[in-house]
C-alpha cells in the first residue's frame, strides 16, 4: 500500500478517534461532525501543514467515496415504504416531483448568467450534482422532536430519495458530454444512456429480489447472526453495483434499485441497514468530509466572488424559491415553508457524484468551474446549515407550539427511520421481528 494511503489512513483513524472521545459533549453545540472532519482535513492537508495528500491515489479516493455513496444509496432505497408515506400527503412528493425539477432549472440558469466559460450542458451538470440534500447534515433537524413530525419526515424522505431521483439526469448528461467530446451522433449517447440506465435497472431487480431472498432465508431458518445481517445486504449493494459496471451501466442506479426491490419486497432489510447507518455508515459518511478537506486547497488558491456568489445562491436562492413554489396549495404558514427551504443542505452525494464525473469526463472545459462551484457550495452548506440548526429548531418551535392541533404542520404521519438510524415508529411503519417479516399497519 502506498505510503500517501498510510498517511491518510492514520491521520483518519486519528481523528475519528479524538471526535469520538468528545462526540456526546459538543452534540447540543453548533459543532458538528461535518465541520470537524472537513476542518481536520483541510488542516492536515496541502492547505494546511500538508501532511496528507491525495494527488497521486485518486484511485483509492474514488473507492471510498463511491463505496459510501452506493451504500447510502442502498440504505435510502431500502427504507422507501410508500404505504407509510400515504401519511405524509404530498410534502416528499411535492419537494420531489416540483422542488427538485425547478431547483435544477435554476441552478442552471444561475449557472449560465455567473459563469461565463460554462455551456449549457456544463450548467446542467452542475446543478444536478448540488440538487441532492443530505439529511446527514440536517440530522439536528430530522430527529429534533421539536419540530413537527410531518416538517422533519418531508425533509427526511426527500434527503433519502433526490440523490436517487436525480443520478440517471446526470448519467444522460454526462453521457451526451462524453458523445459530443468525442464527436460522436446524438443516436449514438441516446441509446448509450438508455442501455446504460436500462441495464442498471434490470441488475438491481435481479441482485435485490435475489439477494433479499439469501439473506430473508438464512433469518427465517436461524442460519444468520443479527451482527451480520448488514454485512451481507453491504454485500448485495455491492455486487449490484460492480455487476452494473461490469455491463457498463451506471452502478450508483443499479444499487439504488436493489435497495428499493430488496427493501420493498423483504422488510425485515429495513432493521438492519438503520444498524448499520448508526456506525458504519456513519464513518464512511466522515471518510467523505476528511477527503473534502483534503482537498479544500484548490478551492482556497482558486478562490472567486463568483464561485462564493453561486454557492450562496444554491443554497438560498436556488433551493428556496422553488420549494415555495412547491408548497403552494399546502396551506403551510410562511415560518414553515422558509424552514422547509433553508434546510436542504448539499453534503456527501454532491462531494461523490463529483468524484464520479471527474473521473468519467474530466477533460470538459468546464470542469474546473464545476469543481470548485460543488466544493465550494458544500462547504458553506457544512458550517451554515450546521451552525444555524439548533438555532432555528429553538425558533422554529417556538412558532410551532403556537399552531392549533389542526394546523397543516401537525397532521400526523409515519415516522420512518432517518439515514442516521432514527426511530422507527412500529406503531406506524410496522413491527419487525427476527422472521422477517413486517406487520405494516
Amino acid at each position: 500500500m502506498a505510503e500517501e494511503v498510510i498517511i491518510f489512513l492514520a491521520a483518519f483513524v486519528a481523528v475519528l478517534f479524538l471526535f469520538s472521545l468528545v462526540s456526546r459533549r459538543i452534540e447540543d453545540t453548533i459543532i458538528t461532525a461535518p465541520m470537524v472532519f472537513l476542518a481536520a482535513g483541510l488542516l492536515l492537508g496541502p492547505g494546511g501543514i500538508d501532511l496528507v495528500t491525495l494527488t497521486a491515489e485518486r484511485e483509492f479516493v474514488l473507492l471510498i467515496a463511491e463505496i459510501a455513496l452506493v451504500l447510502t444509496l442502498f440504505s435510502d432505497a431500502s427504507r422507501i415504504n410508500l404505504r407509510a408515506l400515504k401519511g405524509s400527503r404530498d410534502l416528499p412528493a411535492r419537494l420531489l416531483g416540483i422542488g427538485l425539477p425547478l431547483t435544477i432549472a435554476a441552478g442552471i440558469v444561475v449557472g449560465v448568467l455567473l459563469f461565463s466559460d460554462l455551456t449549457l450542458l456544463e450548467a446542467g451538470i452542475l446543478a444536478c450534482l448540488l440538487a441532492p440534500t443530505d439529511a446527514a447534515l440536517g440530522e439536528a433537524i430530522v430527529s429534533s422532536k421539536k419540530v413537527p413530525l410531518r416538517i422533519r419526515q418531508a425533509l427526511n424522505v426527500e434527503a433519502g430519495l433526490n440523490d436517487g431521483a436525480v443520478i440517471p439526469v446526470i448519467t444522460v448528461l454526462v453521457t451526451i458530454a462524453i458523445t459530443e467530446e468525442l464527436q460522436l451522433t446524438p443516436g449514438f449517447w441516446i441509446v448509450s444512456a438508455i442501455v446504460q440506465i436500462g441495464l442498471a435497472v434490470i441488475v438491481g431487480v435481479t441482485v435485490g429480489l435475489a439477494g433479499g431472498w439469501v439473506v430473508n432465508r438464512a433469518v427465517e431458518w436461524g442460519w444468520m447472526e443479527q451482527t451480520y445481517e448488514w454485512i451481507a445486504l453491504m454485500g448485495i449493494a455491492i455486487i449490484a453495483w460492480i455487476g452494473a459496471d461490469v455491463l457498463g451501466a451506471s452502478g450508483f442506479i443499479a444499487a439504488f434499485i436493489a435497495g428499493f426491490t430488496a427493501g420493498a419486497v423483504y422488510q425485515h432489510i429495513v432493521r438492519s441497514l438503520v444498524d448499520f447507518t448508526k456506525a458504519e455508515g456513519e464513518i464512511l459518511g466522515h471518510a467523505i468530509f476528511f477527503i473534502l478537506g483534503i482537498l479544500s486547497y484548490l478551492l482556497i488558491q482558486n478562490f472567486s466572488i463568483i464561485v462564493a456568489l453561486y454557492a450562496v445562491l444554491s443554497l438560498t436562492l436556488v433551493r428556496m424559491l422553488p420549494v415555495a413554489i412547491a408548497m403552494i396549495g399546502t396551506h403551510l404558514g410562511t415560518a414553515t415553508v422558509l424552514f422547509l427551504g433553508w434546510f436542504g443542505p448539499r453534503g456527501l452525494a454532491s462531494i461523490v457524484l463529483l468524484l464520479t464525473v471527474l473521473e468519467e469526463a474530466g477533460t470538459l472545459p468546464g470542469m474546473q468551474t464545476i469543481s470548485l462551484a460543488v466544493m465550494a457550495t458544500v462547504t458553506l452548506s457544512v458550517f451554515a446549515h450546521g451552525i444555524s440548526a439548533n438555532p432555528a429548531i429553538r425558533r422554529y418551535a417556538r412558532h410551532a407550539e403556537a399552531l392549533h392541533s389542526g394546523a397543516p404542520e401537525n397532521e400526523e404521519v409515519a415516522e420512518l427511520p432517518g439515514r442516521r438510524g432514527g426511530a422507527i415508529d412500529s406503531a406506524k411503519y410496522g413491527s419487525y421481528d427476527r422472521s422477517g417479516s413486517a406487520d405494516l399497519k
